[in-house]
């Protein structure tokens, strides 16, 4: 069953409490949201202006701190998701499938 957006916000379960302070979690106990790999793409394309390769993105992405993948292939898994983004919602996609010619 899917739940909106509203519906989470009311269902989400409390914070644990802090045996060492004695107090319910602080913003300061938080982790810091990581960015997804699609954001970090579309920061590192938006940056540079211009077409790049999904390697070179995930490259610059790790460069920049930005977002990083234990996986064997992350740029398969990063184009798989920029993929499925197009598809989804066409036009209105933060991507654009460019066909670049080998030289």
């Amino acid at each position: 069953m899917w739940a909106t957006a509203k519906a989470r916000a009311t269902t989400k379960a409390k914070p644990k409490q802090n045996a060492a302070r004695g107090k319910r979690g602080a913003k300061a106990d938080k982790p810091k949201k990581k960015m997804s790999g699609l954001t970090a793409a579309y920061t590192v394309l938006k940056a540079t202006g211009e077409p790049m390769h999904v390697k070179a993105i995930v490259e610059a992405a790790a460069k920049r701190g930005l977002w990083k993948s234990n996986a064997a292939t992350p740029h398969a898994t990063l184009y798989a998701a920029m993929i499925r983004e197009i598809a989804a919602k066409g036009k209105a996609a933060r991507f654009a499938r460019r066909n670049m010619q080998r030289d």
